[in-house]
């Protein structure tokens, strides 16, 4: 009876050191999500991202890296200086008519550091979506996004249009609020960091706030229904798209990599992660209207939309890009929180690419400071 006893208690401390094993991974990344904003971390991890989470990383395509000529230096202006560091920003890059004529690393991190987009990366998703609607992906902007993505049937996204979630007008009730823990983007951070299901958490949402179309409110998880629309549309993953469709053409530095979720789902509102250099090649591609390097990557057309305002209640977001207050034409902005943007201003020929860590970025008046020191910057150049 002993011998069995001990026996069992053999077996048992196999099967929980088994689970311990098992749960040492999700506990890791919970853990990590946890202190990914930490005062003492937070620089470190927007650089390595990919020892943090599930990610895949991507192709860079087999073509030879594009130039980005190197332009007069302008230096920066001693408001700009102290802007970067009151930011926390950690990488800037400015183009002048296509040429680099300010760049910069700090708080110890490098011109090779693949950095975290945030959501920048939706902008991303906007072109890709653009080239995929030229190829006929899509029947029409107005379809239901439950046509091409059936899992959302009974969701709070069934009847909402393409043109609704691109547009950040589902009428979906979400709470933003990344300093609460209880948010609806926080739960969806754990969910990402426990491995679980995207699409699954996409799909679990049932409750709306206005009805779809009606209005324009920030609801990351739209641009997550936007990479299930492109998905069901086109039997293709995204990162398979991305790289053929927009990465290759534009010749980047380094292959850069997506987070994912635990089915391998690309987080395509907010994990793309790249080189601050290679953020302004996009930049640059799409104050081009699309074009780079002798190809059309982007249809000229939908660079048009998407940078400009869509919103039916007249907000001025386009197709996942952000018009900023009383915008000269043309001028637009991919923003993520913390303080990532690519601003874009064709009428002075400048693109301006920032990657920060500022755990500030919510406090008042620091998005509008944000954007006068962009334009005062490209004024500058």
């Amino acid at each position: 009876m002993i011998r069995r006893i001990l026996q069992g208690l053999a077996v048992l401390v196999v099967v929980l050191a088994a689970l311990g094993l098992w749960k040492r991974e999700e506990i890791s990344r919970l853990l990590a999500v946890n202190h990914l904003f930490d005062a003492d971390r937070i620089v470190q991890n927007f650089s390595h991202m990919d020892g943090l989470f599930f990610h895949r990383s991507l192709s860079r395509g087999d073509g030879p890296v594009s130039p980005l000529p190197e332009g007069a230096k302008v230096p920066l202006s001693p408001d700009a200086e102290q802007w970067i560091k009151d930011r926390s920003v950690t990488g800037l890059v400015a183009l002048k008519n296509g040429q680099v004529v300010q760049e910069g690393y700090y708080l110890g991190t490098g011109e090779e550091d693949l950095r975290i987009s945030w959501s920048v990366a939706k902008s991303f998703l906007s072109a890709l979506f653009g080239v995929l609607e030229a190829e006929g992906a899509f029947a029409s902007l107005d379809d239901p996004v439950e046509k091409y993505a059936p899992l959302l049937k009974g969701s709070a996204y069934e009847g909402a249009s393409i043109r609704d979630v691109l547009t950040m007008s589902s009428g979906v009730a979400f709470n933003e609020d990344y300093l609460d823990f209880w948010s609806d983007i926080n739960k969806m951070g754990r969910v990402l960091a426990l491995g679980g299901s995207m699409d699954g958490f996409a799909a679990g949402l049932k409750t709306r706030e206005a009805a779809p179309g009606g209005r324009w409110h920030y609801v990351s998880i739209d641009t997550h229904v936007i990479g299930m629309v492109i998905r069901g549309a086109t039997g293709k993953d995204i990162p398979e798209l991305l790289e053929s469709r927009i990465l290759a053409p534009l010749g980047l530095e380094a292959a850069p990599y997506y987070l994912t979720d635990g089915e391998g789902v690309s987080f395509v509102l907010g994990g793309l992660n790249l080189r601050t250099r290679d953020y302004a090649r996009f930049g640059q591609m799409v104050l081009q209207k699309g074009f780079w390097q002798g190809v059309q990557v982007v249809p000229q057309d939908w660079v048009a939309a998407m940078t400009s305002p869509q919103a039916k209640d007249g907000s001025a977001y386009g197709f996942q890009w952000w018009i900023p207050p009383d915008a000269a034409p043309g001028e637009v902005m991919a923003q993520g929180i913390y303080g990532q943007y690519i601003y874009i201003n064709p009428g002075l020929g400048v693109v301006i690419a920032v990657n920060s860590a500022d755990r500030g970025f919510e406090e008042p008046g620091v998005d509008a400071g944000n954007i006068a020191m962009l334009r005062a910057m490209a004024a500058a150049l």
